[in-house]
């Protein structure tokens, strides 16, 4: 047997082993730092001036309505009329012309019957840390609910405190765990990429001039 692998031989088991312990403790950290801090029950979520509602796809592969993006319509749909927010910054993706996911958001709200004056959009919310980061030095939030499926949820809220957001979270509903396997599995990946974000100092894609909310 080469030096080489004999190298990696000894290497590897070390190497799966950190990985697997960062796993742990950034999914562990981020769960505890979240708890107490998102709701269920709507009738015990504190009020804040402004929500913020975290874009999804509208669209699944075969055509079907995508139940995470119609859970969290329905979520800032009621978080709305029940005056729990006053405002909603709609935080999604829009890198092409064709895919604009804080439009698509606010035409489903306002065909609910939302008035679209207490409607902001962010076109630059290509991931949850650019939403939050923005949201702040955007937008000028220094508190905020956050709209989303619970493990989402718990993310947002970790890098809400990490920047300085004093935020609660409202949990839209979740699907089947058959469903959500795989963006439960993304999930866990992205807790550790948070991580590396704030340790790195990593900001956002795009700031831009500020939007006052008002």
């Amino acid at each position: 047997m080469t030096l080489k692998k004999k190298l990696f031989l000894l290497y590897l088991p070390i190497s799966l082993l950190l990985i697997s312990y960062a796993f742990y403790y950034c999914n562990y950290q981020i769960i505890s730092q979240a708890a107490h801090k998102h709701y269920s029950d709507i009738d015990l979520l504190p009020k804040n001036k402004t929500g913020i509602l975290l874009g999804t796809s509208k669209y699944l592969k075969n055509g079907h309505i995508n139940p995470y993006y119609q859970y969290r319509i329905d979520a800032a749909f009621k978080l709305l009329k029940s005056d729990k927010i006053e405002f909603i910054v709609i935080s999604g993706d829009n890198s092409t012309k064709r895919y604009n996911e804080p439009e698509m958001m606010r035409e489903d709200l306002k065909n609910l019957g939302i008035d679209t004056n207490k409607v902001f959009l962010d076109f630059a919310g290509f991931r949850t840390f650019d939403s939050m980061v923005r949201l702040k030095k955007v937008f000028g939030q220094d508190s905020t609910t956050i709209i989303s499926q619970k493990f989402h949820n718990e993310r947002a809220l970790y890098i809400a405190q990490k920047i300085g957001i004093c935020a609660v979270a409202f949990d839209a509903k979740d699907v089947s765990k058959s469903f959500g396997f795989w963006i439960e599995l993304r999930e866990k990946i992205a807790r550790v990429k948070v991580y590396v974000d704030i340790i790195l100092g990593v900001n956002p894609k795009f700031l831009g001039k500020k939007i006052q909310i008002k």
